[in-house]
């Protein structure tokens, strides 16, 4: 196998990182529809999850339970943090659809260019 794709085999999950990090923020500042703009967000919050999970597995590593048979531990300590980020993320979107279905019930539209120009019609 040459050394270009073995690196590129080896590190696959950083590419995958980068593109959904890319793809999330441009979803972001690219679309006007509310909804749109936190599945951008939810796409860039899961690049950031993996980005931290990644680094996290050991080779040949294990459960860190004390035992003369093992003597490379992995730390369990980033999938905790990940886990209470998905946690706290999942809560931060069920909110924000919240006030995308209020701001819809007020405005009757869940676009950004819509609700300037009404904000701009009613000064």
């Amino acid at each position: 196998m040459s050394s270009a794709l073995y690196d590129f085999i080896s590190s696959y999950n950083y590419y995958v990182i980068i593109f959904l990090m890319i793809s999330g923020l441009f979803i972001v500042v690219s679309r006007g529809n509310m909804v749109k703009k936190l599945v951008g967000l939810a796409l860039f919050q899961t690049s950031v999850y993996i980005l931290y999970i990644s680094p996290g597995k050991i080779l040949n590593g294990t459960a860190p339970i004390l035992d003369d048979g093992y003597s490379i531990y992995s730390s369990p300590f980033p999938h905790v943090l990940i886990l209470t980020a998905i946690v706290v993320g999942i809560a931060t979107l069920a909110l924000g659809l919240s006030l995308v279905i209020r701001v819809n019930e007020e405005f009757g539209t869940i676009e950004e260019d819509e609700l300037f120009d009404n904000e701009l019609n009613n000064e």
